[in-house]
């Protein structure tokens, strides 16, 4: 199939350049109202540049929308009114009202999904597949500021990614409640689901960046970093007492193996599949709608 990508931000020459890898791909077409910046990407990856948004919709079978946030109902609606396949980079509107706008819009048969690229780290694929009750859990995201991010809290920026997690991996359905405090740049939000604690911190102030995840479970804990994409299981320990006065602990730690891929040519692969197959996208519109809405409740607590 041959694809598109409309935008050549920072995320939007990732979709380029791994567009451009994809055995799946025959041509990677480009557009950007900055037309310089589409032709310096190209050059880098051999992708095509085109001249309007019309020509690439005639020429690309599937399209990544990766413009900013307050125009992707506007732009993503454009793409799929012209019955082409859809993938729009998180979050999928600027709003509740907007995302709900715009799946109205879709019609059946064409596959349209929402990119959050943690989905298809194989850390969140390996968590899932271990793990069982969760007694607690905690999502720890933090930058360094970035002077790309404009318009957008900590929340619609980083933490929606571990809101996607959490609410449709691990706890998909379930009713929730979640309260928060912070500002546009440091938030931490609790949520309940049941007796379940599920804790989640994002900020842009860090000095130092953090990717992770930790679960309690009645008989061990299983942490993940998503950067370094490795996941340890800690059994309760064996041995447990005092010599020379100091508390000594034996547990017993299990490294699983995980097989460290780029999250985002598996994200574009599988979406490329499900449009040449005529398969939903993993992360559907729904779930996209669902985020938003738990940022909207977010947002609302931090401001109360």
């Amino acid at each position: 199939m041959d694809a598109g990508v409309i935008g050549t931000g920072v995320m939007g020459r990732n979709h380029v350049r791994v567009y451009s890898e994809l055995k799946e791909v025959g041509t990677t077409y480009v557009y950007d109202l900055n037309t310089k910046a589409a032709e310096e990407v190209a050059a880098a990856t051999g992708a095509e540049v085109c001249r309007s948004m019309e020509e690439l919709l005639r020429k690309a079978e599937c399209v990544s929308v990766v413009v900013p946030t307050p125009y992707h109902l506007r732009t993503a609606g454009e793409v799929i009114a012209a019955g082409v396949h859809t993938l729009i980079e998180k979050p999928l509107c600027l709003t509740v009202r907007e995302c709900e706008e715009l799946i109205g819009q879709i019609p059946d048969g064409l596959a349209v999904g929402v990119g959050h690229i943690e989905r298809f780290n194989p850390v969140v694929t390996e968590v899932a597949r271990v793990v069982k009750d969760p007694l607690y859990v905690s999502f720890h995201r933090h930058n360094p500021a970035s002077a790309r991010v404009s318009g957008s809290s900590v929340v619609e920026d980083l933490m929606i990614h571990d809101i996607d997690v959490a609410f449709n991996v691990l706890f998909p359905g379930r009713e929730y409640t979640v309260h928060a405090s912070g500002t546009g740049d440091v938030a931490a939000a609790l949520a309940a689901f049941g007796r379940t604690p599920v804790y989640l911190s994002a900020s842009r102030k860090s000095s130092k960046k953090v990717r992770s995840i930790y679960i309690e479970e009645e008989d061990r804990t299983i942490e993940g970093d998503f950067m370094t994409q490795e996941v340890y299981v800690y059994r309760k320990p064996e041995t447990y007492g005092q010599e020379n006065g100091l508390y000594r602990q034996e547990n017993i730690i299990e490294k699983l193996l995980v097989n460290k891929v780029e999250p985002l040519k598996i994200e574009l692969s599988t979406f490329v599949r499900a449009a040449r197959d005529g398969k939903p996208f993993t992360v559907t519109p729904e779930q996209g709608l669902s985020n938003v809405r738990v940022c909207e409740a977010i947002s609302r607590s931090l401001a109360a």
